[in-house]
């Protein structure tokens, strides 16, 4: 599903270059759940932005569902961004004073999904990611953080994504709702959803089935977990 050769990034601050990425490739099929994890400043981040079409790399090429997308204008990354991938974030991102079930349905009206299926499709989203229908009408910010982020995990999911970009989604939790949360993206993959989790934590890189160690902005170690 994802290919990447040779991708290198270059921050220019004045006249002094960060290189973010040296040179980095590999590729992620289809149904994976592939931690990337490193350090803060190891380029993890950088390397998400890219692989989630935010942002471009100085160099190299990238193929997503079989395209090179390191040739797309910003519009054509935002349909693939749009039609493709749901991203779940630290930070939840959640509107509030406003009900969970909007917080959902909202990424709809913006598609321009027919009206009558929104809520239905709203609801399917909330009940995969673990959310009791009890806090549907709730709004977002009388939630706790584990449920704030499965709502989040839920707003991701509506578009029926071929990819989720999960960066550090447990990063604002306790370990123990960390966890639920963790439980909740190891049901989507055996559901057949790809995910990508963003994370320093290595207990959290453990729930994936493959992880990819990155230092320097540069692979040091690419292994299957073996549960």
């Amino acid at each position: 599903m994802i290919e990447i050769k040779n991708i290198s990034k270059i921050y220019k601050t004045g006249d002094v270059e960060t290189k973010a990425l040296k040179d980095i490739s590999f590729s992620i099929d289809d149904g994976e759940f592939v931690a990337i994890m490193g350090p803060s400043g190891s380029g993890k981040s950088t390397l998400m932005h890219i692989l989630g079409c935010l942002d471009a790399a100085t160099s190299g090429q990238y193929f997503f569902d079989g395209k090179d997308v390191s040739k797309f204008s910003d519009d054509e990354l935002a349909d693939i961004r749009k039609e493709k991938i749901g991203f779940v974030f630290q930070s939840f991102n959640l509107l509030p004073r406003t009900t969970v079930l909007r917080n959902v349905i909202l990424p709809l009206i913006y598609a321009n999904f027919p009206r009558e299926k929104r809520e239905e499709i709203a609801r399917n989203s909330l009940l995969s990611a673990g959310l009791d229908e009890a806090r549907f009408n709730h709004l977002s910010n009388q939630l706790s953080g584990g449920e704030m982020q499965r709502v989040a995990i839920a707003r991701a999911l509506v578009n029926d994504p071929a990819i989720i970009f999960a960066d550090e989604p447990t990063g604002n939790l306790d370990s123990k709702t960390g966890e639920l949360v963790m439980e909740t993206f190891r049901k989507l993959n055996k559901e057949g959803r790809t995910i990508v989790l963003i994370t320093h934590e290595k207990y959290i890189a453990e729930n994936a089935k493959r992880k990819i160690s990155i230092r320097d902005g540069e692979i040091i170690e690419d292994i299957i977990n073996h549960h």
